[in-house]
């Protein structure tokens, strides 16, 4: 628990975070208003609004950093995007706040919102903001923020739509369930593993693998923007923490598993040291399919390669590129997929691999289009 000390300097960072938000707002109306503000540019946002309210409405299934980078690039094609953020993380600031305040690890969550932000660059320095010091070293400004919102509004799920309400991002964010879930596993030799990091540690070892308690819930708001679906996007993300916690809900697992709307699996670029290690891509299918109840109708899979400098550094972490090869096309075709290949690889500055959330969307929204117009 927080001192009362560390208590009060959070709630005046938070006050003073929600007064410049409102007071942006503000002054932009006012600025309207008095016509400083360029005509031109306001036609412009009225016109890319109204475009954008026109787009396909897409269900986007996962969590960590690949439903965010995703999100970053669909955001350009249409606002109707629903994320569905798994809620099973126990690492970092996330972690304690879930054992500390009782709350749902709000990470993902924020950076998904941020993600959807018309400015997410100015909204992810404030929300991403880490103290570095004392009982609040290692949380950032939008977790905590999550956690007052959810204190005040009583419930977590009401939370995050306050705050997709109060940064007006461009479609919304839900947590799978609110209900307090942990991932539970069998290894192949009957061990029986517990939790995020347990499941990872075991990932490439797993014969099973299943959500405690088994009867949790889906939120509502979720079924009903699968029924208004016109794609239904799995990944990219952890396949054993991220994306499959999701289709562990299973009426949430059945609702997809149901509906007639389009699905695509989105495969990672690498294997993830131990938890996908050793992994191809047919595998990756396999589970998802499993954990569904179906399998997806179309896989998107990169094509580009890696480059050899970074090649190396991750083969040292035990981590290698996910490529297609004639043998495991066949394989998923017949499972009655259809594959989909693209050159998505994109180098952050930080020199790690991503998928370039760009190009991944384009796709994604040509093959929408593709689908209904025929």
């Amino acid at each position: 628990m927080f001192p009362p000390e560390a208590v009060g300097f959070v709630i005046g960072l938070i006050t003073a975070v929600f007064l410049i938000l409102i007071l942006s707002i503000s002054g932009f109306s006012f600025l309207r208003r008095t016509g400083t503000y360029s005509k031109r540019r306001e036609i412009l946002s009225s016109a890319i609004r109204h475009r954008l309210s026109q787009g396909p409405n897409i269900v986007a299934v996962g969590g960590g950093t690949g439903l965010s980078s995703l999100l970053r690039g669909l955001k350009s094609f249409t606002r109707n995007i629903t994320a569905v953020v798994a809620v099973t993380d126990e690492g970092g600031s996330s972690g304690r706040l879930r054992v500390e305040w009782g709350v749902l690890p709000p990470g993902d969550v924020r950076n998904c919102i941020v993600a959807l932000a018309e400015n997410d660059n100015a909204l992810r320095r404030i929300l991403d903001f880490r103290f570095d010091r004392g009982e609040l070293a290692g949380h950032s400004l939008g977790n905590l923020m999550l956690v007052a919102v959810t204190e005040l509004c009583g419930d977590f799920r009401l939370a995050v739509e306050e705050m997709n309400n109060l940064l007006a991002i461009r479609g919304r964010v839900l947590p799978v369930t609110t209900d307090h879930v942990m991932l539970v596993g069998e290894t192949k030799d009957k061990k029986i593993v517990h939790g995020e990091f347990e499941i990872s540690e075991n990932g490439n070892n797993l014969n099973e693998i299943w959500l405690e308690p088994e009867e949790a819930k889906p939120v509502k708001e979720i079924l009903e923007a699968i029924d208004e679906s016109d794609l239904i996007v799995l990944g990219p993300g952890s396949l054993f923490t991220s994306v499959i916690p999701n289709l562990l809900i299973q009426d949430f697992a059945d609702k997809v598993k149901k509906s007639r709307t389009p699905k695509v699996y989105v495969c990672n670029l690498m294997t993830q040291p131990k938890e996908t290690e050793g992994m191809n891509i047919a595998k990756h299918v396999e589970w998802i399919s499993g954990a569904m109840g179906c399998v997806p109708d179309y896989v998107l899979v990169n094509s580009a390669p890696i480059p050899e400098n970074l090649l190396e550094k991750y083969k040292k972490d035990q981590a290698s590129p996910l490529l297609l090869d004639r043998h495991q096309a066949d394989k998923i075709r017949r499972m009655g997929c259809e594959i989909i290949e693209g050159e998505f690889v994109e180098v952050t500055k930080d020199n790690v691999v991503r998928h370039d959330s760009q190009k991944l969307a384009e796709i994604l929204h040509r093959q929408c289009r593709m689908i209904y117009k025929d």
